[in-house]
Parts: C-alpha cells; sequence; structure tokens
C-alpha cells in the first residue's frame, strides 16, 4: 500500500474541489499521455531537494527511502509530479514533501484526500 502526493508548478487553487479539477486536467496531460514530456525545471529542483533528505529508491541499499519509485525524477513529466511513497513512511515523507512544496512555491495535493496539503 502506498500514500500517494501530487505537487505542480502553478497559481494556488481556490480551494480542494478546484485543486482536484487541476490535478485531474495535470494528471491527464502530463501523466495518462503517450507524450513524455522532461520535468520542469521547478519540479526537478523540487525532487533534488527531496533526495537531499532521503535518496532515489534505485540507490536504496538499506531500504530507509520513503519513495515507492524510482528513479524518483521519472514520475515528473511537466510541471507536475505524482509520486507514491511507502505507507509505513507516509506521515513523515509527505510532512517533509508538502513543507519542501510550499517553500519553493509548489501546489502540493494529497490524492487520498482530494485536498490541497499546507
Amino acid at each position: 500500500m502506498s500514500y500517494d502526493l501530487a505537487v505542480w508548478v502553478g497559481d494556488k487553487p481556490a480551494d480542494d474541489k478546484t485543486a482536484g479539477r487541476v490535478f485531474d486536467d495535470l494528471y491527464d496531460r502530463y501523466i495518462d499521455s503517450e507524450v513524455e514530456e522532461p520535468p520542469s525545471e521547478r519540479i526537478a529542483a523540487y525532487v533534488a531537494a527531496l533526495l537531499e533528505r532521503w535518496c532515489d529508491p534505485t540507490e536504496d541499499e538499506e531500504d530507509t527511502s520513503p519513495w515507492s519509485t524510482g528513479p524518483l525524477i521519472g514520475a515528473a513529466s511537466g510541471p507536475l509530479i505524482y509520486f507514491p511513497m511507502r505507507w509505513s513512511m507516509a506521515e513523515e515523507a509527505s510532512a517533509y514533501a508538502a513543507a519542501v512544496a510550499e517553500s519553493t512555491g509548489l501546489i502540493c495535493f494529497d490524492v487520498q484526500q482530494n485536498q490541497l496539503r499546507p
């Protein structure tokens, strides 16, 4: 079981319902599309910041990374990253991921709860 977050570049949606629609649109355009786009510079920098704290799963010999997919940057396309983390580490890792997103001006959306992360 995993816990999923979506982080994207854009203006902050007015509410959770609007954020859900924005996420659905971005997901359809960038993740569930046959056209692959490289991650935007801001998303690439965000992923680099996450990997400063916990290593990429592809390099995790001690099984300490919370990220469930590797390479983590592979979960990013254009202005969006949609990534899973291990349920057992989700509370700590998602709080950190949301804080990094906020500090860099990115939008963080909790896919399970259909709500913006503060």
